[in-house]
This record gives structure tokens, sequence and C-alpha cells, in this order.
């Protein structure tokens, strides 16, 4: 007997834990291609990576309703693929069915509702800032920023008109105007996801601390080694057995209360187009160096390539980051809203270091270390000492 195919939605899933939309960026499957359960039919790009939306079930690509280019939020339905009902109920989609074709009239029926899509938002071009700012936001205000996609921060660059230099509504609408005589572009989904966690950070107080340290046993255990770690494999160990050993540093604090991690979950930032992804290696306190090597290089190359699985981001407690890479001696890097503290490497040099045995200046390669944290949950001191530990492991690294 001959079963009419019915048609089953193709939905945006959630495709992370704080993930709200996504990108719609390449048709993998066509129309009228057949395709097989759980196998890529669209790719969409989040502010982390690029990942794949699998067909719901065995069957036909109707339709995609979505557009390639635009956002579209989690459930939104961006296609359609034509199943026979005995799959459909293999799966347990409790869908009506609805006839592809059919002969018998119809009683007409609404169309469906079309994919809601997000309209990107577009951030301002930096301009010179005039006086005070945005310290205080009209109902008035908040609404037109709210339909334009803009932040507080992005009213730096305005000079205030009203009271005490507040910025008013026709201040806002001149700095509009006065953008569009800018070249404006739209700002990539990373860029945006990177604003806005250096934006929630730096509602924190800030500081960093810096010490430099010797690299010559790290580059001679690491000349012995096989797999060759980086200097930042090495670093990223260091700090997982410091945190190991005491993990009040990596604590969180909300509100009156400090929530210390469950596991030494270790981030360490990968640069990649338009921005900055962070990997995490799990559990890194309990892992050797030797075993760290192939998943960590590993994660490098997904991270360049954006197509880091959801798992193997987010829920770090720290972040390593290497700016030495590009040839910095010295930066003070901010952590993830979410982290305590960011150990940074700077480049190696090799300088003079007195050695008190033989009463004289030796030539040394080492590299200035930095650690920034959040200072209501840290204090110099504390800090210093996690720094100290670092050094103490980093000049161990047959114990790594």
């Amino acid at each position: 007997m001959f079963q009419a195919p019915i048609k089953v939605p193709i939905i945006m899933p959630q495709l992370g834990e704080s993930i709200a939309e996504a990108t719609l960026v390449r048709l993998v499957a066509q129309p009228g291609e057949a395709v097989e359960a759980d196998v890529d039919i669209l790719e969409v790009e989040t502010n982390k990576a690029v990942m794949g939306v699998t067909a719901p079930a065995n069957g036909t690509i109707a339709e995609i309703t979505a557009e390639v280019d635009k956002s579209y939020p989690v459930g939104a339905i961006l296609g359609y693929i034509e199943v026979l009902p005995d799959e459909a109920a293999r799966l347990g989609l409790d869908l009506e069915p609805e006839p592809v074709k059919s002969s018998a009239p119809r009683a007409p029926k609404a169309p469906p509702e079309p994919s809601r899509g997000v309209e990107p938002t577009v951030r301002g071009l930096p301009v010179p800032a005039h006086v005070g700012g945005a310290s205080y936001l009209s109902p008035r205000m908040k609404a037109r920023m709210a339909d334009l996609g803009m932040h507080s921060a992005d009213l730096a660059g305005i000079a205030g008109s009203g009271a005490g230099g507040r910025v008013t509504i026709d201040d806002l609408e001149r700095f509009l105007e006065d953008l569009e005589r800018n070249r404006i572009t739209p700002a990539s989904s990373m860029r945006v996801a990177v604003a806005d966690a250096m934006r929630r950070s730096w509602t924190r107080p800030l500081a960093t601390v810096g010490k430099p340290i010797p690299l010559d046993r790290l580059l001679a255990h690491r000349r012995t080694h096989a797999a060759k770690p980086g200097p930042a494999l090495y670093a990223l160990r260091a700090l997982a057995l410091a945190l190991g050993e005491n993990s009040a540093p990596a604590g969180r604090l909300v509100g009156e209360k400090i929530v210390h991690p469950r596991s030494i979950d270790i981030g360490f930032a990968v640069e990649a187009p338009d921005g900055v992804l962070v990997p995490v290696i799990r559990n890194a306190d309990q892992t050797p160096l030797n075993d760290l090597v192939e998943r960590y290089n590993r994660l490098v190359e997904l991270a360049r390539a954006r197509r880091l699985p959801a798992g193997d981001t987010g829920g770090s407690i720290a972040t390593i980051t290497n700016y030495g890479t590009f040839g910095l001696t010295l930066a003070t890097p901010i952590p993830l809203p979410e982290q305590t503290v960011l150990l940074g490497m700077g480049a190696g040099e090799i300088v003079p270091r007195w050695n008190a045995e033989r009463k004289e200046f030796l030539p040394v390669t080492e590299a200035m270390f930095t650690l920034s944290f959040d200072h209501r949950v840290l204090d110099g001191g504390a800090a210093g000492r996690l720094l100290r530990r670092v050094e103490e492991l980093l000049n161990a690294p047959e114990e790594l």
C-alpha cells in the first residue's frame, strides 16, 4: 500500500549550553537529495565553531527555508525533509502527517510560520570621545540601543550634551548619522562574542602579577622528548598541578560565597580567524604530559579550523595564553568572565643571570610569566605564591 510521505521540520539544534543562535553558512545537501538520519545536511556557524545540522530521519530534502549567511535562533525551522510514516514512527516523531501530493480537495491551510531570523548587529566604529559619556541611560535610550544591538560601551565615543555630560537620544542619532559617512562592515559572530566576553570580564577588578622564569631545564627536557610538546603545554600542565594542590585560587566569587571547581579543567588560547578560541583539556592535573601531547595538538588544529566539538569548549577554570608566539615579552591578558585566573607567557630571551655558586653572570633563557586574576577572590600574595609554584614545577619538567 502506498504511503504518502510527510514533512518533518529541520530544526536549529541547541549547539551549546550558552549558544542561542547560529548562522547558516553552507548547504551540504540540496533539495531533492536523499539523506540518511544523523548525517550532516547543513553547516552553521556559532560564535565558537562551525558545526553540522543533521537530518532528523531517513528521507529526501523537500526544501530549505533558511537563507545562507543569515542567523537563526535555536528551535527555528530551517527547512523540511520528506519522510515515510513508518520511518517517522520508528523514530518516535509524533507529527501530524502532511501529504506531499493529494488529489482530494482540502480546506485551505495557513502557511507555516517562517523561520524567525536574527538580524546581525553592527558595533560602532572608534571615534574620539570629547566628554563624560553614558553614566545614565534613559528608558528611551535603552530601547533605541536594544534595537541597534548596541551596549553602553559603544557610547564611549559620543560627546554627551545632556546634564553632567549625559548622552541624549539626539546625541545618539547624530552619532549614528556621522557613522554612515564611514566604511562599515558587519562584525563577525566571533568578534562580537569576544567583545561581549571582554566587556563582562572588565566589570570585575582585575590585577596582574609577573615574574621572569628560566626555561633552560624545560627546553632541555623538550629536546629529548620524542613528541616535542610546546612550552604552552608545559605551562598548562604546571598550572593544572598547582591548582590540583590548592584549587582555592581558581574559585569563583558568587554573592558572598566562593564556589570551588569540581575538576581541574584548563583552557588554552588559540588564535583563529578574527578572534580567539579556547579549547579545554579536562582533568589536566590527572593526565601526565606525555599523554596530553596528542590531545593538545588535535585541539589546536580543530580550533584553527573552527571545528571544535561542543564538549571541548567551555567550563574551564583557568586559561593559558602564549603571547610570546607574537614576539611579545610582556602582556596583561584578561581572564574569561567565568574564570578567576589566567596564566600568560612571553617570548623567551637569553639574558645574564647571576650565579651565586660560581660568582659570575651566566646566560640563561627566561620568559616573563604573568598571572592575571580577579582581585575580589585573590590578593597579590596568593597570586604570587601560585605563580612561584608554577615556576617550581616548570623547573622540574620530568615530573610533569
